[in-house]
């Protein structure tokens, strides 16, 4: 990311999810992916495009608990950002954000 002459805010783009999973704003947060972004998740399953995220986010939106989603540290790293928030369960979590050249994770 340092130095990659790109015009978009990394930290800013994740502070977007961030809100937009703590808001439930499930069409703010599918925005905010590249067409064939993906989703690693703690489980080994890969979700990837809107279709895979759409099987992903809206359970674990509708299901978060009230503390879901507070921010703990952002911590931008040399090729990603590493976010760590309490996930939809109120579980403390760290997570990584790539980036597209467009600014899409």
């Amino acid at each position: 990311m340092s130095g990659s002459g790109t015009d978009f805010d990394p930290i800013g783009i994740v502070i977007d999810w961030l809100d937009a999973c703590r808001e439930r704003r499930l069409e703010d947060l599918l925005s905010l992916y590249a067409d064939q972004g993906t989703l690693d998740c703690c489980s080994g399953e890969l979700f990837v495009g809107q279709a895979g995220l759409l099987c992903y986010w809206p359970a674990k939106l509708r299901g978060a608990i009230e503390a879901a989603f507070e921010l703990d540290e952002v911590h931008p790293e040399p090729e990603c950002v590493r976010l760590d928030y309490r996930d939809y369960n109120g579980s403390a979590v760290s997570t990584k954000f790539w980036f597209d050249a467009e600014g899409s994770i």
